[in-house]
């Protein structure tokens, strides 16, 4: 299922791998999700004094093998069911599911020190965490997809790195573009504020929200084909030009948008006080320094400055 779930509701945040669990919830949550995962199952209840020790412990622990192991937490007060079947008898009782079976289990609160041991145990047994290799992979395959008109794929490629890794920039940043190329502005928007303080200033996270401030400026532009016919009437018309190319911008013609500013600057560098030059740099920051596109008009830039 894909975080995003292009198109559909607003975006949540990166799936988490902390979450409450139920009776009805067990199968999905558990027997399916460990057929790819190992997933840990904490019973307790909220009279229990030694549930309240393990429980911040073991989510940290957790927490740290960044999505190598997922944990659920079953309040047995609620849902005694799965507990019962399992022959849970005291409580904190700590499960550990992979392939769809139970593989170890133990009970009572235990330090740190013997959980993470236990964690770790876990995710050798699943082969241990991606590799940064895999993650590259997978990204590189994401920005594939994403430019080829996928978004859906893209983003449950990004969802997978992010389960790993939640603050990985560029799969954050990705997610945000999926849902733009879905136009879906606004939902956009909303999941970068959510961005983890850690990467609020990469450059992938720039990129993303100097995009997202440039599809704002272009939504009093008017049509591609009324600009077109305003240039015809008059190839003067610098505001007309500069609206084009902003207009090409918002459908996604980066080329087009880049031309028509680089024209505009040929014609009139200083018109409305540098202007479309002002607009290249804010296009360069949204496309990102490595862009094939941002380095080519670089250089045009230069060339038309410096000439």
């Amino acid at each position: 299922m894909s975080l995003l779930n292009i198109p559909g509701a607003a975006p949540a945040a990166p799936v988490d791998v902390i979450k409450d669990g139920t009776d009805r919830s067990f199968m999905a949550d558990v027997i399916e999700t460990s057929k790819t995962v190992p997933v840990i199952v904490d019973f307790w209840a909220p009279w229990c004094g030694p549930c309240k020790q393990l429980g911040p412990i073991i989510e940290k622990v957790v927490k740290a093998a960044r999505g190598a192991v997922k944990l659920v937490k079953i309040n047995t007060d609620e849902n005694p069911a799965v507990a019962g079947q399992l022959r849970v008898q005291s409580i904190p009782a700590v499960y550990a599911f992979f392939q769809g079976r139970p593989v170890d289990a133990f009970v009572g609160a235990l330090p740190e020190s013997q959980i993470k041991q236990w964690v770790d145990r876990l995710v050798g047994m699943a082969g241990g965490p991606p590799g940064a290799d895999d993650i590259e992979a997978a990204l590189a395959e994401a920005k594939q997809m994403l430019e080829e008109g996928d978004p859906q794929t893209a983003s449950e490629i990004y969802r997978q790195v992010l389960e790993v890794e939640p603050a990985n920039a560029p799969a954050y940043a990705g997610l945000v573009r999926c849902l733009m190329a879905a136009n879906r502005v606004d939902d956009a928007k909303a999941f970068l504020d959510q961005a983890p303080k850690e990467i609020a200033t990469h450059a992938e996270i720039a990129s993303v929200r100097a995009s997202l401030d440039l599809l704002d400026q272009t939504a009093q532009v008017g049509s591609v084909a009324d600009l077109e016919r305003r240039l015809a009437r008059d190839p003067d018309d610098h505001e007309a030009r500069y609206d084009l190319a902003m207009a090409h911008f918002a459908a996604g013609r980066r080329e087009e948008a880049v031309d028509g500013l680089l024209d505009l600057v040929k014609r009139d560098r200083d018109w409305n006080e540098q202007a479309a030059r002002k607009q290249l740099v804010k296009l360069f920051e949204a496309f990102g320094p490595t862009d094939k596109l941002t380095i080519q008009a670089r250089r045009r830039l230069s060339s038309l400055l410096f000439s």
